[in-house]
């Protein structure tokens, strides 16, 4: 694969690289429109295969939060057309990695060092490039060793790359008005402390230690003085991607377990810590020979207050979503529901929120739940294709929900997928045994 000598980091640089994509799907719609003149039974597949190849390529070389956010667009499986889906997951693994000596100019600034100064021997080609970060496999004192170096410019730039996204966003997921602000706040603010490595180095240690009594999954142990504010070092873990992992021909016990642990580390964490690792996508969990999961990246930590943690898990108990007053109390709460709504607006939306609640909190409402059932994802596919095609919807402020409902939800979402991957059957309460 090609690699990158330079990295745009200006704000006109960036922005121009956006317009030559934006020049591009004009083109692609013309074309498609023409064809259309033709026959005017033709299907989107192709304009979205087009437009999607474009978007994505245009960002891959700006890395950093533009990437970052088609990365997150790539776990919500229900909500794009398949060919964004398919694309953007590629942030996850397939960017086009810094150069060696771009690697070794980063090294010298934030360590003081080249890397061969200070490993027994450093891999120059990169094993991973994501959206913030490349890793490379080193050496030292007969250690095996994982070395995230971020990308020059992607802390300096997420301010200005929002900026360029949100339009797209505001037109995406139908956010009106002023209030959608908070939701990009929370977004720059989480993306602003991904790359504070210094951060993301003392969360790891401090919920790996905490999580290892959760059996049969495993962590990288954490080295600071081989870290900085742009480079992390930790131990090299050996294992199959879970992507990966589930499509290979593994028995349901072996599903079951990896989904047991994978549920028993996020309810732990949401339940006992209060704070949760908010970036479940398959590039972030090996699988080990052992069938052992490992959990490799915890740069996305989302805490959890009281003020949301509390009305949130309320919703999620049956007896509270059928009792109408108790409901659309929560509603209020957790501000889906607002003061200056019509009644137009309470009814569409505490109806809407009662369906969708009801599907995805129902793994809560039962003692076992088999996330690979169909009918689970069947309603969920269904509901997520009656309401993009409601004419209603588009008509009605977005602006639904406490900014905190953005990592939880994408959470939550991000685990429900991981655990259907695995085909896997959980004990729903399992984890309870270990908040003691």
């Amino acid at each position: 694969m090609k690699t990158l000598d330079k990295i745009p980091t200006g704000k006109i640089e960036r922005a121009g690289k956006l317009v030559k994509t934006g020049v591009k799907i004009g083109g692609n719609y013309v074309k498609y429109y023409g064809k259309r003149l033709v026959n005017p039974e033709l299907g989107r597949e192709e304009l979205d295969e087009n437009n999607a190849t474009d978007i994505y390529d245009g960002l891959k070389s700006l890395k950093g939060s533009a990437l970052k956010v088609a990365q997150m667009l790539s776990m919500e499986k229900n909500l794009l057309p398949s060919a964004y889906v398919e694309k953007f997951s590629l942030s996850q693994f397939s960017v086009p990695p810094l150069s060696a000596p771009l690697v070794r100019k980063t090294f010298k600034k934030y360590l003081g060092k080249y890397p061969e100064d200070i490993f027994d021997s450093f891999e120059r080609d990169s094993i991973n490039a994501a959206s913030i970060g490349q890793v490379h496999k080193a050496m030292k004192d007969g250690k095996e060793l994982a070395v995230k170096i971020q990308y020059p410019g992607v802390a300096e730039s997420i301010g200005s790359d929002l900026a360029i996204v949100k339009p797209i966003a505001i037109r995406m997921f139908n956010l009106q008005g002023k209030d959608s602000d908070k939701y990009f706040k929370e977004v720059e603010n989480k993306l602003i402390e991904e790359t504070n490595y210094i951060l993301e180095l003392n969360q790891s240690r401090e919920i790996t230690e905490a999580c290892g009594i959760i059996p049969n999954v495993q962590f990288p142990k954490y080295y600071p003085e081989l870290s900085s504010e742009r480079i992390i070092t930790m131990d090299w873990m050996k294992g199959k991607h879970l992507s990966e992992f589930a499509k290979t021909d593994f028995v349901p016990e072996v599903g079951d377990k990896l989904g047991q642990a994978l549920w028993d580390f996020y309810m732990y964490q949401i339940h006992g810590l209060r704070k949760v690792h908010a970036d479940p996508h398959p590039g972030n969990f090996l699988v080990s020979r052992d069938n052992i999961l490992i959990a490799i990246d915890f740069g996305c930590i989302k805490e959890i207050p009281d003020e949301f943690y509390i009305p949130y898990f309320e919703l999620a108990k049956e007896e509270n979503i059928s009792n109408d007053a108790i409901f659309m109390q929560k509603l209020y709460e957790l501000e889906i529901l607002t003061p200056t709504d019509s009644q137009r607006e309470l009814d569409f939306f505490t109806a809407l929120f009662k369906e969708m609640l009801t599907i995805f909190t129902s793994p809560f409402n039962q003692s076992e739940f088999d996330f690979g059932s169909p009918d689970f994802w069947a309603r969920i596919a269904n509901l997520s294709e009656r309401y993009s095609k409601d004419e209603q919807i588009r008509k009605m402020n977005g602006n639904r929900g406490s900014k905190h409902f953005l990592y939880m939800n994408r959470t939550f979402f991000g685990l429900y997928n991981l655990l259907h991957d695995l085909r896997a059957k959980v004990q729903v309460n399992n984890f309870r045994k270990y908040l003691d």
